[in-house]
C-alpha cells in the first residue's frame, strides 16, 4: 500500500509504502529510503514500533543528522579527510563531519527522493540515478534498494548498483532499534560474531589495526548487555559472503523481542546513539549498520569497495524478529 506522506518545499511528493506479513508491519518512505516504522509483537502478543522515527515528514527534515532509519550512501560511514585515491586520481568529497566525509556527504542518499514501484506482493523497490560528481563521487551510478517481508515476517533489504566509471560504494540502513518500544536501550543484550574490531582515532577514523576483542569491552561473542559508548566497526568473522549469514542477535529481556541480523557484509557498526537529540534521549536506540569498513577507499588492507563498469554491486541484510 502506498500513500502520500508529505511534500517537500519544492513541491516534491514523498510517499509511504506499508508492507505487512506474518505479524510484521513495516513502513518505508521514498524520502531517504527511510524505514519509518517496524511493528512486531512481544511475547504476550502486544505490538510496538521497534525503530525510532517521526510521525510526519517535518520531523525528518528538522532532525537530519542522526539519519533515522535512512538508506545512507554513496559511501556509508566515514572517509578520512573527505578524499580518496582511485586509479591514479584523487577525488575530493564534501566534508560534513569535521574534516571527513560521513554517510555520503551533506546531501547524500538519505536526503534524496527515490522512485518506487511494487516488488512482488510484499515488497517495494526504490531506485534512483546518482549522477557523476554527486557529493564529489565519480561515476554515474544506477542504484536500487528492495525492501520486502519474507514468509516469516523478516525484513530483507537488498541493494544493487551499476556504474559507468570506477567509483566506490558502501550502502547500509541506519535504523535505531529499541525492542522495548520506548525508553533507554542500553539494557538490551547483544551477541556479535566478531573476534576483532577496528580501533579509531579522535575523529572516529580507523587506525588500520584489526584488534582482538578478547578481554575487552568489545567482546560480544557471548550475549551480554550492550551498555553505552560504542560507535565502532566490528570485523565479522564470516567476511564477505554471497548470501546473508547470521552475525548478530539483539534481545530485550523485558518484552522478549529478539532481532537477528544476517548479512552479506564483512562489517557491522555498533552505535549506541549517545548523541540523539529531541525528542529522543541519548541511548534510546541501537544502530546495527551492516557495511564494509569505514575509510576502506584509503585502506587497501581492508575489504575493497571499488565498483567498476560491467560489475554489479550487491548487498543484502535480513532483520528477523521473534520472541522468547
Amino acid at each position: 500500500m502506498s500513500e502520500l506522506f508529505g511534500t517537500l518545499s519544492d513541491g516534491t511528493e514523498v510517499h509511504r509504502w506499508t508492507l505487512e506479513r506474518a505479524g510484521t508491519r513495516v513502513e518505508v518512505l521514498t524520502y531517504g529510503g527511510i524505514v519509518r516504522s517496524v511493528r512486531v509483537p512481544d511475547r504476550e502478543g502486544r505490538t510496538a514500533d521497534v525503530v525510532l522515527g517521526f510521525a510526519g515528514l517535518d520531523g525528518y527534515l528538522a532532525h537530519p543528522e542522526p539519519y533515522f532509519g535512512a538508506l545512507v550512501g554513496r559511501y556509508a560511514n566515514r572517509i578520512a579527510h573527505a578524499r580518496f585515491p582511485l586509479d591514479g586520481a584523487v577525488y575530493a568529497l564534501e566534508p560534513n563531519s569535521g574534516p571527513n566525509s560521513l554517510h555520503g556527504g551533506g546531501h547524500g542518499f538519505d536526503k534524496r527522493v527515490w522512485a518506487a514501484e511494487p516488488a512482488g506482493q510484499h515488497g517495494v523497490r526504490l531506485h534512483r540515478v546518482s549522477p557523476h560528481g554527486e557529493e564529489g563521487f565519480p561515476g554515474r551510478v544506477e542504484v536500487s534498494a528492495t525492501y520486502s517481508l519474507d514468509a516469516a515476517g523478516a525484513l530483507r533489504i537488498a541493494y544493487e548498483a551499476v556504474t559507468d566509471a570506477p567509483t566506490v560504494i558502501n550502502l547500509t540502513n541506519h535504523s535505531y532499534f529499541n525492542l522495548a518500544g520506548s525508553g533507554h536501550a542500553g539494557g538490551h543484550e547483544l551477541r556479535l560474531a566478531a573476534s576483532c574490531f577496528t580501533p579509531v582515532d579522535a575523529d572516529l577514523i580507523p587506525t588500520g589495526v584489526l584488534a582482538d576483542v578478547t578481554g575487552s569491552r568489545f567482546d560480544f561473542r557471548t550475549s551480554r548487555k550492550v551498555g553505552s559508548g560504542y560507535d565502532h566497526n566490528f570485523v565479522l568473522d564470516k567476511g564477505v559472503t554471497a548470501a546473508p549469514q547470521e552475525v548478530a542477535e539483539l534481545h530485550d529481556p523485558a518484552s522478549g523481542r529478539t532481532l537477528t541480523v544476517s548479512t552479506t557484509e564483512p562489517g557491522l557498526q555498533l552505535y549506541t546513539a549517545e548523541h540523539l537529540g529531541e525528542p529522543f534521549a541519548p541511548g534510546d536506540g541501537i544502530a546495527l549498520e551492516t557495511q564494509h569498513f569505514p575509510d576502506s577507499p584509503n585502506r587497501p588492507e581492508f575489504p575493497g569497495t571499488v565498483l567498476r563498469p560491467g560489475k554489479v554491486y550487491r548487498s543484502e541484510t535480513v532483520y528477523a524478529f521473534s520472541t522468547r
